[in-house]
């Protein structure tokens, strides 16, 4: 229930559609008891002729009988327009209503997906997190409109009915509700395995949907170490537990609907048998008894939708269960409740950042950052360098606040950056990483990612200054290619240059650079290097670098070991202690001497780069 209040609040439609399905329901329920009476009179009209014995032959009895036989079956095409035409509305409100619920679900939900921590992210499939956005969010107009209004069409019909059988005949009435209780058993029964095994069925579905897209998304090396049919394999006997999974859900909902047909047809055949014995008695007529055993199918109709609502519930359940799974997830960095503004600075003084004590894991119990202090002032460029896993990025993606520390504190410009508005905090960082991210746009779209109202003078400008103005103009359209997904179409530093270019176009007083030039050839690295001198004038810069060539002449390096703070320094000093960095070098320095291409003065590191910008 608690999840079923959830939901409901959350995809409520507007006063004014819901009055209107409500009044169509009540109209619905109201044509419904009328549409039996037109035979029922008639039955009776000619039983009395019958009986009067003037059997429609006389001239004034056949006229007066034609003419209210005429006007019954006007009576009963009147019933079944205006059904029809109610029937045609609540279709046009089903879908209006289905649609605009899940739609507005599907926004909540992608708006709460993108405010989840990367932790989160990283332990949920992408494909599956997709797969609840566009299939599971249906579950609004499952429950609106397969469970609350049926349901409040079901209880209108019910009551006006059931009146209406209980004017006629109240020993029947009873006898016609003797079938309630076991349809109440049955739902109370059925509905557990069922929402159960929709669930397992979709959590299956979803599985695949994960594969499917891991599959493609590493097709390169698939091919390239012929595993083809190794992944076949995979999917196959998910596809087959799949498909179980589905039967089993199938089969409840089967056993379900036949043993509610079954109960509803043995109530029939109850009546029916009362009935007769009631007419043979005199105690009804046999107008009565058609009419009655309309109402009777009419009623049954009703109550056994009541009880095959439980499938509906179950199938709704379970997607609304997937969905609020994320919803309720609390896995996110939270906007402080009063935020607090950056202090304004003139761009000389931006980008002061502190760690200050901090301390951080992804897993309680199991810290990656360890009492980290660290101080870049505005302009500064501090390489972090150490080996895999010992917490660079860790470090750096503290900045833009992906995670929060667990203890101590980071500041920008004397601020703690728990205290301000997210927007405002990562309109202050710029990211440029080893694996460029270029979305299915054009170009201009590419580089205008993070100010998508920038003018396209200065989108070239940006593209000029990181270098990729002449292989843009090579391109068929130019700013407005489309690349293909995941920039496919562009070669690695190609897609390096865009992401550069979008980094400028930010014009942020941090740039972070998470090893930007660690898979591109020496050629390549020059162009690259070129945009990166330009991005990193004026700003204060965090590089991760496993290249220690390229950070010699970094203002300050940082080397980290399992989580802490080893050593810092300029590059001069570090060599001079002998410690890490030191090693580190030595045995950089040994594997490059046999290299018959060495870095010349016409191809700098990007820090000399760096550094003679800033001198």
């Amino acid at each position: 229930m608690k999840l079923w209040r959830q939901l409901m609040n959350a995809t409520r439609p507007s006063p004014r559609l819901l009055a209107a399905m409500i009044a169509l329901v009540a109209a619905a329920a109201v044509l419904s008891a009328l549409a039996p009476w037109p035979v029922k009179l008639l039955v009776d009209h000619i039983r009395q002729n019958q009986r009067s014995g003037n059997p429609l032959q006389p001239e004034v009895t056949a006229t007066s009988s034609a003419v209210y036989c005429a006007f019954l079956a006007a009576a009963t095409v009147l019933v079944f327009l205006l059904t029809w035409l109610v029937q045609l509305a609540q279709r046009y409100l089903h879908s209006a209503l289905s649609h605009s619920m899940r739609n507005r679900l599907g926004d909540a939900l992608l708006d709460h997906l993108q405010r989840l921590s990367l932790i989160y992210h990283a332990r949920h499939p992408t494909a599956d997190l997709a797969r609840r956005i566009t299939n599971d969010c249906s579950c609004a107009g499952q429950m609106w409109l397969g469970v609350v209004f049926p349901a409040l069409g079901f209880g209108a019909s019910l009551g006006i009915m059931f009146a209406v059988m209980w004017a006629i005949d109240p020993v029947m009435s009873l006898w016609a509700l003797a079938v309630v209780p076991p349809l109440v058993i049955l739902a109370a029964m059925f509905f557990g395995p069922m929402a159960q095994r929709s669930y397992d069925q979709q959590q299956l579905e979803g599985e695949m949907a994960a594969l499917a897209e891991q599959t493609l998304t590493a097709l390169p090396m698939i091919q390239a170490f012929g595993c083809e049919q190794h992944g076949n394999q995979r999917y196959s006997q998910l596809a087959s537990h799949t498909v179980r999974s589905y039967l089993r859900a199938l089969g409840s909902q089967l056993s379900f609907s036949v043993s509610i047909n079954s109960v509803t047809a043995i109530g029939t055949a109850l009546v029916m048998v009362m009935g007769g014995w009631r007419v043979l008695s005199g105690n009804l007529t046999l107008g009565e008894l058609v009419i009655f055993l309309a109402y009777v199918a009419a009623l049954f109709m009703p109550l056994a939708g009541l009880a095959q609502l439980s499938s509906s519930i179950a199938q709704a359940t379970s997607s609304a269960r997937r969905v609020l799974e994320i919803l309720n997830a609390d896995e996110m960095v939270c906007e402080p409740a009063q935020p607090i503004s950056f202090p304004p600075l003139a761009s000389g003084q931006r980008g002061h950042v502190r760690f200050a004590n901090v301390t951080f894991g992804y897993e309680p119990g199991r810290p990656v950052l360890h009492n980290i202090n660290l101080e870049a002032k505005p302009g500064e460029v501090i390489a972090l360098v150490g080996p895999t896993g010992a917490g660079k990025s860790t470090l750096a993606a503290l900045v833009p606040r992906f995670f929060d520390p667990w203890e101590g504190a980071v500041t920008l410009e004397g601020l703690d950056i728990r205290q301000a508005r997210l927007s405002e905090l990562r309109a202050k960082v710029a990211l440029v990483l080893q694996e460029p991210f270029l979305l299915p746009l054009s170009v201009a779209e590419n580089i205008a990612y993070g100010r998508p109202n920038a003018p396209l003078a200065e989108i070239q400008a940006a593209a000029e200054a990181a270098g990729a103005a002449d292989f843009i103009g090579r391109l068929p359209q130019g700013y407005e290619t489309v690349i293909g997904e995941r920039g496919a179409t562009l070669s690695g530093g190609e897609k390096q240059r865009l992401s550069i270019a979008r980094a400028l176009l930010k014009d942020a007083p941090i740039v972070i650079l998470d090893e930007p030039t660690a898979a591109l050839d020496a050629a390549t690295e020059a162009l690259v290097l070129e945009g990166l001198k330009r991005l990193i004038r004026g700003r204060t810069t965090f590089i991760i670098a496993h290249r220690l060539s390229t950070i010699r002449h970094a203002d300050k390096i940082i080397t980290i070991e399992n989580g802490r703070l080893i050593e810092s320094g300029t590059h001069q000093e570090l060599l001079s202690e002998g410690g890490l960095y030191a090693r580190h070098h030595a045995l950089q320095l040994g594997r490059e001497s046999h290299k018959s291409v060495a870095r010349s003065p016409a191809n700098p590191s990007l820090m000399e780069s760096a550094s003679r910008s800033i001198a």
